[in-house]
């Protein structure tokens, strides 16, 4: 297939344009520059030139091929909400583009969109259109454009590691740096979820070749780390104290992270992994986490 890719030259997305061109697929990236274009060049993709805020050059991008894998997320944390709102135009121009079609759209979410009570594990079946968390605007946007007939799947993401990036992980170490202490909330049971950056990657591939309009899949390989063994290893690493904050300090200590670090965001991958017969084969989140800061 021919697909296009937005965030071809992300985290993420380079190694999903690594994983389909693998496996036999043309890629046409979407890039903002001219290091971006040489980048695909220099791995036999095409490069398409464009930004999320520019939904002309989505349409185009989305138009001319088989299948669209939507990675790119501007993750500026500080203005999430209004990112969330870009995103769901993004997802909107892209899948009209499709419309008529048979062509697959795959978006990216966050696990937290399938956890159904305080406490519980996301689940891919699940889907609380009322989710609090702005991200829901993206499934949203896919649930609209379903409901017309595009052949919208979801891929929603835990924290997304190697020994370089962590997610939300890494602003919490520079956090943990720049206060000369590693917190957490509260008793630190809440938990992350987290999978390997190379894992993550071939599940779009496996969503793109095997998946199914309507389907949620959750690249999961662990289902939940728990924030105090997280804030235990950055202190170890950074050579810092490690603390408890009460809820109420969370925002002025963490600032914008503060609407994240206390939330539990564990997930299972169970029915995702029996569905597309992936199964996860990289290292954990603190084996990857330990190495970066020693």
């Amino acid at each position: 297939m021919f697909v296009f890719v937005t965030g071809s030259t992300g985290f993420i997305g380079s190694r999903v344009v690594d994983e389909l061109l693998a496996a036999g697929h043309a890629v046409l990236g979407l890039t903002r520059s001219d290091e971006g274009a040489a980048a695909l060049a220099g791995k036999g993709a095409r490069a398409h030139r464009g930004t999320l805020e520019d939904l002309d050059a989505l349409r185009a991008g989305a138009a001319q091929c088989d299948a669209v894998i939507h990675l790119a997320f501007d993750h500026d944390f500080s203005n999430f909400a209004a990112n969330c709102e870009k995103d769901r135009r993004a997802i909107t121009a892209m899948g009209e583009a499709l419309l008529g079609s048979a062509r697959p759209l795959i978006i990216t979410s966050g696990v937290g969109m399938g956890i159904p009570a305080h406490g519980e594990p996301g689940v891919e079946h699940v889907f609380n259109r009322e989710h609090p968390n702005p991200r829901i605007a993206s499934e949203l946007a896919g649930a609209a454009l379903a409901e017309r007939g595009v052949d919208v799947r979801v891929v929603r993401l835990p924290q997304v590691h190697d020994t370089t990036r962590f997610g939300l992980i890494s602003p919490a170490i520079e956090m943990a740096r720049k206060k000369g202490v590693s917190a957490y909330v509260g008793e630190g049971g809440n938990r992350y979820s987290a999978v390997h950056v190379s894992d993550a990657a071939r599940l779009y591939r496996l969503a793109l070749e095997q998946g199914r309009a309507g389907e949620r899949y959750h690249p999961v390989a662990e289902e939940g780390v728990p924030m105090k063994d997280i804030a235990a290893a950055i202190g170890r690493l950074l050579n810092i104290p490690v603390k408890s904050l009460a809820p109420e300090q969370a925002q002025a200590h963490f600032g914008w992270m503060g609407m994240f670090i206390g939330l539990d965001l564990s997930a299972s991958s169970q029915w995702t992994r029996e569905r597309l017969d992936w199964q996860p084969e990289g290292p954990g989140l603190l084996a990857d986490l330990l190495p970066k800061h020693k």
